[in-house]
């Protein structure tokens, strides 16, 4: 896909479920398929570390999902979707948020589309920006 984000759209997602790893189905029955996950050292962290300490700094994931039908598949068993670790459940919260079933923040670093394809990308927060 070539082209850039285009303007943002409409309220994202209220809900998002696992339905299978990697694939979520909202409110309006629509599925979101995770395209990218990318894990970094987090600002805050890298911030925090003393030159020369031994502290890793703690990662930051960024989700890449993309709206676009899914064919039907059996069903998973809940024990296969914790494998993840993205949450099972994201709940739009507060403002630009969405607050995971283990009470992660993830902020939406945006929403928009690419060509046809709706995207949502969203970053977890560090511990403490609630």
């Amino acid at each position: 896909m070539a082209s850039g984000a285009s303007p943002i759209l409409g309220v994202p997602p209220h809900r998002l479920w696992a339905r299978r790893p990697g694939i979520y189905e909202d409110e309006k029955g629509r599925t979101w398929v995770t395209v990218v996950v990318r894990l970094s050292p987090s600002q805050r962290a890298r911030s925090r570390a003393s030159p020369g300490g031994t502290h890793e700094p703690e990662p930051s994931v960024t989700v890449h999902m993309w709206q676009m039908p899914v064919h039907p598949q059996e069903p998973v068993s809940p024990s296969q979707l914790t494998l993840s670790q993205l949450p099972l459940v994201w709940q739009l919260y507060s403002g630009r948020r969405y607050r995971a079933m283990d009470s992660r923040l993830w902020e939406i670093v945006s929403h928009g589309q690419i060509d046809s394809t709706e995207e949502l990308v969203l970053t977890e927060l560090p511990p403490g920006n609630g």
